[in-house]
């Protein structure tokens, strides 16, 4: 096991994992100007089938592909379905930062949902960043003069469905089998988007299917790499990498889409990205039971991509927790 005492090799393989994750998201933006989000969707989990069939020869623990949580599982595997048809669709059709801002609502939002479903008790200074990061998502909006469609709402339902499925995960996670947390979303993903595909099938030329077969290696490279860091650095170093996926938002987004960040978009984010970061660090220093945030290890749930938690060892899956 690496030496987490030196972290840096961790921070930079998770700072690699979403420059990879944000490389994806490119090409899902790109396919989506010429495809049907179904069609993607559906190819997506095609072509990463094989990927996370390799990631599975390693699990050597027994049991079936019977959920121990069926109703639990059925509703993570649905907000997953969910969580990819409508990021892929917010990013087919809207600015990559503006995205990437309304879903790193997420982290708000898991800590919401974690009062529910996980008995979790959120204090005043949790409770105030929550609030300050929702405002923020409003900056970024700005419902009085930005023409809002159905891809700003597709983009806050990921971000609430991605929430969800974290949420899920961490109360189940324990006492399920890593195979039924991997292929359930993916094999739902394969049955909705297939059945729906024949209405809105184009022919694909080779360019395309390589920028399918890419974003599925990315997607492949990008787990590998975010489980190396959590296995060389603590969740509380790793978690806040993933904002960095801003910075990627805004060089991809003017090189290949003439984008540029806004004045509200780029407020809002600061303030979501500060609000997510006060309540990792919070939780970090043991002020949450559970530790929703911090254990939600990656991005939001799509179902068309392997969630690292399962690939974990249980020291790996730890996170310090102090006496509150």
């Amino acid at each position: 096991m690496p030496d987490k005492s030196s972290p840096l090799p961790g921070i930079l393989l998770s700072l690699a994992a979403f420059g990879l994750f944000s490389t994806h998201d490119i090409a899902v933006k790109m396919l989506g100007s010429g495809y049907a989000v179904f069609q993607i969707v559906f190819f997506s989990v095609l072509l990463s089938f094989p990927l996370v069939i390799f990631m599975l020869l390693r699990d050597n623990e027994n049991g079936t592909l019977i959920p121990r949580h069926p109703w639990w599982t059925a509703l993570r595997t649905v907000s997953a379905v969910i969580t990819g048809f409508c990021a892929f669709y917010a990013f087919s059709v809207l600015p990559l930062a503006q995205v990437y801002a309304i879903i790193f609502a997420s982290p708000l939002l898991i800590t919401i949902l974690a009062i529910p479903v996980l008995g979790e008790k959120v204090g005043l200074h949790r409770g105030a960043a929550v609030v300050a990061g929702l405002i923020g998502v409003m900056v970024v909006l700005r419902p009085s003069d930005l023409n809002l469609g159905l891809g700003h709402a597709a983009a806050l339902t990921a971000a609430f469905t991605g929430a969800l499925a974290s949420v899920i995960v961490r109360k189940i996670g324990r006492d399920e089998r890593s195979a039924v947390l991997l292929l359930y979303p993916m094999v739902a993903n394969f049955a909705v988007m297939g059945m729906l595909l024949p209405f809105v099938y184009r022919p694909m030329p080779l360019g395309d299917l390589g920028l399918w077969a890419m974003m599925a290696a990315l997607a492949f490279l990008a787990s590998l790499a975010l489980i190396q860091a959590y296995r060389r650095a603590d969740a509380v170093l790793v978690a806040p990498m993933q904002y960095s996926q801003i910075l990627w938002a805004a060089l991809y987004g003017w090189v290949f889409f003439d984008e540029t960040i806004d004045q509200g978009t780029a407020v809002g984010a600061g303030i979501i990205i500060a609000s997510g970061l006060y309540i990792v660090l919070r939780e970090g220093r043991g002020r949450s039971r559970n530790a929703p945030v911090l254990r939600t290890r990656s991005r939001a749930e799509t179902g068309t991509t392997p969630r690292i938690s399962p690939l974990l060892s249980a020291k790996d899956r730890a996170v310090p927790q102090d006496e509150t």
